[in-house]
């Protein structure tokens, strides 16, 4: 699980930018705090981004051109940073999300992961279901 909703947020918008998989994104969460990761966001500073573990020059500013549109930056330092969330289309894509950092978690690959969710209708399944249809999947 995740410490806290922002952290968890702030994996999903991970995910969606290109070349970042789940167990980037889980580097990049164990190496910078949302707040830190945010603020060099805001700031553009790749310079911090390089220094997290995985990240070369090219991810760091992909990461800052991707995520800069989905940070919200609050006016007061005493307000959390926060992630837009992309409204009630994004509900298949967090079950698809999840499913794919379960069963990375199940020690399978991204790549398949994601493989296998791609040839999955989501539409209107759980993320349980996702797991289940991709086990079987896997099986084969």
């Amino acid at each position: 699980g995740f410490a806290s909703e922002p952290e968890r947020s702030l994996f999903r918008q991970l995910i969606k930018v290109s070349g970042v998989g789940a167990k980037m994104a889980i580097t990049i969460l164990s190496g910078a705090s949302v707040d830190e990761f945010a603020r060099a966001i805001r700031d553009s500073d790749t310079a911090r981004l390089v220094r997290l573990p995985g990240i070369g020059k090219k991810t760091a500013e992909r990461l800052v051109v991707e995520m800069r549109d989905k940070l919200s930056v609050h006016s007061s330092d005493a307000t959390p940073l926060s992630f837009v969330h992309d409204g009630p289309s994004a509900q298949p894509t967090d079950a698809v999300s999840d499913a794919v950092s379960a069963l990375v978690a199940l020690g399978y690959k991204p790549q398949e992961a994601s493989r296998w969710m791609g040839s999955i209708n989501a539409e209107g399944l759980s993320s349980e279901e996702l797991i289940r249809q991709a086990l079987r999947l896997a099986a084969k």
